[in-house]
């Protein structure tokens, strides 16, 4: 059916005037997204079509260009399109934080680190920096790479911290297979930026392994 043939309160754009962005699905949400369908499927089939063949969102927003591209009714200017919102969502998230949030606690932090590390393909570390109200001044990716005593330098990290004048720390990395679990080297790590950092009476308040949609707290399981 065109989407034209149905009725107003049924078609996403005035659905969403009417009622509210959360009044709508998924896939209604992604064919305001698309615009348009194709002969034969109507935007919100193609949305739906989309969501089934990809399973979650989640999969969908996280392909690859060449995944993304190879899909029914997708291509490049839509892949451009997606990532200019899906970080314009990150950078607002990110600034709202910044404004507000008070991070004195591990669930305080979830949301806001699951949002910057989505989708992340290769593991990297990063340092929250606090200030004495333990609000978000600014975080920092420091280190590419699997996280491990060498290649994780305490020196760089005191410097990082003292230069934007952090009075505690948060520091979060990513696991991309998906599993939040801390490795022996986790720990290892941690204890020794610890020391490091309490040397300039700097407070590492805690360290979150982030997994896919899972996220593991050190302060939480008594590790620091």
């Amino acid at each position: 059916m065109q989407l034209t043939s149905l009725p107003n309160a049924q078609r996403p754009r005035e659905k969403l005037i009417e009622k509210g962005a959360k009044a709508l699905s998924d896939a209604e949400l992604l064919a305001i997204f698309l615009r348009t369908g194709l002969p034969g499927m109507n935007v919100i089939e193609l949305a739906q079509h989309l969501l089934n063949e990809n399973k979650t969102l989640h999969n969908l927003f996280n392909a690859s260009m060449d995944e993304f591209c190879s899909q029914k009714g997708l291509g490049t200017a839509k892949y451009v399109q997606l990532q200019a919102v899906l970080e314009l969502s990150q950078r607002y998230m990110q600034e709202r934080c910044q404004r507000d949030a008070v991070f004195n606690s591990p669930n305080s932090v979830y949301d806001y680190l699951t949002i910057q590390m989505r989708g992340l393909q290769q593991e990297v570390f990063m340092v929250l920096y606090l200030d004495s109200q333990n609000r978000l001044v600014k975080d920092e990716i420091l280190f590419y790479g699997t996280i491990n005593a060498a290649s994780v330098y305490p020196r760089e990290v005191v410097k990082a911290a003292l230069k934007n004048n952090a009075a505690a720390v948060i520091f979060a990395h990513n696991h991309p297979s998906g599993i939040a679990e801390p490795s022996q080297a986790d720990k290892l790590i941690t204890n020794k930026l610890q020391q490091a950092l309490q040397l300039v009476d700097i407070n590492v308040l805690d360290h979150i392994i982030v997994g896919g949609e899972t996220c593991v707290s050190f302060a939480e399981r008594g590790l620091i």
